[in-house]
């Protein structure tokens, strides 16, 4: 069990006394460790998509018994925000989408402040509301922000004042014009995707703490311990050192746990009872439209190559929802448009990409980062091409895909990578080319191939670092900020200290929870970049750490450290064959000759990793001599049915195979390849539906389904391509987010190869394509 240190109110920061053995995770019965001085949070939202607001009465919510306080815009005159800083902490003049919270009660419970909520008063003027991108970047669209232009904004992102578009992205690349006439096969077409979401078993929870002494702490289940600090901290008006934020293992990320959602409002609402900890907890219909969604996108795109199969031109247009508020969405627009060819080489490039503010829920970071979304176009057009010209689409991939060395769409030379190694695992892997029957008289069978590319969407600069240190059984401390999502960040930064140090792997614990008082700095776990960015620093910090033993020893027996080894937790001399436990010596250091004084001490390294070679790129063309740090690539190949009775689809096999620069720990990698064909292959039949007016018809597990085991495919196989990335540790780079984002398109191009009709639209329902046969 967990206890207070402290009377609830005051300084009740909780103690754990009691571990999991096997995960190192804080023992929490229900609330327990907050004590009987915790509250509970309720938001108060707006039934309304768009609307002025007039006035709020809180009155009545007062006079509940139980109800400590009610907290609402009027109180707090700040925006928050990652990127884009436009989010105001509740909304304070008008609302902009159905769930938009505009107030917050606390009650000595939930069921109290629940219903208190309900007696918020609140007087709405509704405005015009615009639902679908492309209407509101016309210029005659209702405008959502008319203060755009006054939002501190990151350097990189360039919203258009007095219109939607929060970032308009450009890529000019050749004459597109003129390669067009030499075009001899062109498909142009428009494709869209609906909002989606994240789904983790573990919805939305936070716990805040605003003592009196204005110390903040805030427990929560988040992606982004850091950012949330500094993005609290300065919208709050909080100094860094006095907000901390502290992060135990997440139950489901995907994305939906990153930057800031609801934690603020927890933090908010603390501050109304200094003193008394304050929880809120998304239900599961809130999870749905009151934290974040996958952005919606309609894209306008046209590619043409000549009678060879050789790409010649694209032109692109990208309009993404991104609902209410960009603060993040604004990077993942910037990431498609520095993306937008897909993994081809392709001479003539146009590409534009919009972020645009819709009356949607807030579209924000979701596994794969804008990649999925361009993808489902792009690699269906790549088909088109091929059937065109003739040419067997797997060859059109490996004809036109890009490889090591290319100058690529934004100018960067593309570092080193096996995309055809991809193709040619996944292609053989389900019979590619060989026509198979169907299991029935009533289905029809087919197969489909599609690649990818996804590079880590995010600020030049982003940091990570760890700290090693030893215990006196020479067992290993490895702390970081990163996160871990169930994706195996802490075992592998295990495999790394161990490989370094020289010691058994079970030797070495990983320290959590998160805490950002005490662990060290990661910008967050987001674009795969865990394994790259935190292995290089934890790689650091066990070299600082070997190099600091090995100096220790040699000193001692007056030997060259170049000829001294760590193996199974004992210096070893190449030379002398002598040999020394790290036990006891690694904190206490070695004794001079007849314990005459000591030397050495106790052993702790150091270690930092941020890439600075990332440059700007330019405004008007998006071209610059390094748009990211790498790419990671990859292939799938999808074998299904389609029943043609029912237009039922059922996934016999998927392949994939993705170059992941060096398998640190090839069965996670395995395991990501696994959970994320599924994750893929269920998101190409899910969709967040709303009504005219922008309420949420389906925001729960009976009316919104996601794949379960039963519909997860007969077989997932998966293989793994290892060309080293130069900057990577021990070559590696990152594979989370990529096995999903070329899953739907590939399941699109097998139904297109069973039944002959293409499907532009997600979601690939089963009533869509029984319609279509008819």
């Amino acid at each position: 069990m967990a206890e207070l240190t402290s009377n609830p109110v005051g300084k009740n920061t909780p103690r754990v006394d009691a571990y999991e053995k096997v995960t190192g995770t804080a023992i929490f019965t229900d609330d327990l460790p907050f004590g009987p001085g915790l509250y509970y949070g309720r938001l108060v939202r707006s039934p309304h998509a768009h609307a002025l607001i007039k006035s709020i009465d809180i009155s009545k919510a007062l006079e509940v018994p139980g109800v400590k306080a009610v907290v609402t815009g009027q109180d707090f005159d700040t925006r928050i925000g990652l990127y884009l800083v436009d989010r105001p902490v509740f909304a304070k003049d008008r609302v902009r989408y159905v769930g938009d919270p505009v107030a917050g009660v606390v009650a000595t419970s939930e069921d109290i402040a629940e219903e208190a909520a309900k007696l918020v008063e609140v007087e709405y003027e509704e405005l015009p509301a615009v639902f679908d991108p492309v209407e509101a970047a016309q210029p005659d669209a209702p405008l959502l922000h008319p203060d755009l232009g006054e939002y501190k904004v990151a350097n990189f992102i360039f919203p258009e004042p007095g219109t939607n578009i929060s970032e308009h992205f450009r890529l000019r690349k050749g004459d597109v014009e003129a390669a067009w006439p030499r075009c001899a096969a062109i498909v142009e077409d428009t494709f869209r995707l609906p909002h989606i979401q994240h789904v983790p078993l573990e919805p939305h929870v936070a716990v805040a703490l605003w003592e009196p002494s204005n110390q903040v702490t805030l427990w929560t289940s988040s992606q982004s311990p850091f950012a949330q600090r500094d993005l609290i901290a300065q919208s709050m008006g909080i100094p860094h050192g006095n907000l901390r934020v502290i992060s135990p293992y997440v139950g489901g990320g995907f994305g939906g746990k990153a930057g800031v959602s609801m934690e603020v409002y927890a933090v908010a609402m603390a501050r109304a009872v200094k003193g008394h900890p304050v929880k809120l907890r998304m239900t599961r219909e809130e999870e749905f439209i009151g934290t974040t969604v996958r952005q919606a996108l309609v894209a306008h795109t046209k590619i043409g190559c000549d009678a060879e199969g050789n790409l010649l031109a694209m032109e692109t247009e990208y309009y993404f929802s991104g609902g209410a508020y960009n603060d993040y969405g604004v990077n993942i627009v910037r990431a498609a448009g520095y993306s937008c060819t897909g993994p081809y080489y392709i001479p003539n490039v146009k590409g534009d990409s919009y972020c645009v503010y819709t009356n949607m829920p807030i579209g924000s970071a979701m596994r794969g980062f804008g990649m999925p979304e361009i993808h489902w176009g792009i690699e269906q057009i790549m088909d088109q091409l091929a059937e065109k010209i003739g040419m067997d689409p797997a060859e059109f991939r490996r004809r036109n895909c890009v490889k090591t060395g290319d100058i690529i769409l934004t100018g960067m030379k593309m570092p080193a990578i096996d995309l055809v190694a991809c193709i040619d695992k996944v292609t053989k892997a389900i019979n590619w080319g060989k026509k198979e029957p169907p299991s029935a008289p009533h289905k029809k069978r087919g197969k489909g191939i599609a690649i990818m590319w996804k590079a880590p969407a995010m600020p030049p600069n982003p940091g990570s670092s760890a700290i090693v240190r030893f215990n006196e059984d020479a067992t290993v401390n490895v702390e970081i900020g990163a996160q871990e999502l169930g994706q195996g960040a802490f075992t592998v930064v295990a495999q790394m200290a161990a490989e370094v140090l020289g010691v058994p792997y079970e030797w070495v614990r990983v320290s959590a929870p998160v805490d950002t008082k005490y662990s060290p700095y990661e910008w967050q776990t987001v674009a795969s970049r865990i394994t790259w960015s935190t292995g290089n620093a934890v790689k650091a910090a066990a070299e600082d750490a070997r190099q600091q033993i090995l100096a220790l020893v040699a000193k001692h027996w007056n030997e060259d450290p170049a000829n001294l080894d760590i193996k199974d937790g004992i210096v070893i001399s190449y030379k002398s064959e002598r040999e020394q436990p790290l036990k006891d010596m690694v904190i206490y250091g070695l004794p001079n000759e007849n314990f005459e004084g000591w030397k050495g001490g106790p052993i702790v390294g150091h270690g930092k990793f941020m890439p600075t070679y990332v440059t700007n790129l330019d405004f008007e063309t998006g071209q610059g001599p390094r748009a990211v740090v790498h790419y990671t690539v990859g292939a799938q190949a999808v074998d299904l049915e389609v029943d043609t009775e029912t237009g039922q689809v059922e996934i016999l096999k998927i392949a994939s195979a993705y170059d992941v620069g060096k398998a640190i720990n090839p069965d996670l990698v395995l395991a990501q390849i696994e959970g994320g064909a599924v994750h893929g292959m269920s998101s190409a039949f899910e969709a967040l539906k709303f009504d005219e007016r922008g309420r949420p018809l389906n925001p729960n597990l009976v009316d919104y389904r996601i794949a379960t085991a039963a519909d997860a495919p007969r077989e997932i196989h998966g293989d793994i391509v290892e060309t080293p990335l130069e900057d990577g540790p021990w070559g590696a780079r990152g594979v989370g987010e990529h096995v999903m984002v070329q899953t739907a398109p590939a399941i699109a191009n097998a139904i297109y190869n069973a039944i002959g009709v293409r499907f532009n639209d997600l979601p690939l329902s089963a009533e869509k394509i029984f319609m279509a046969l008819q």
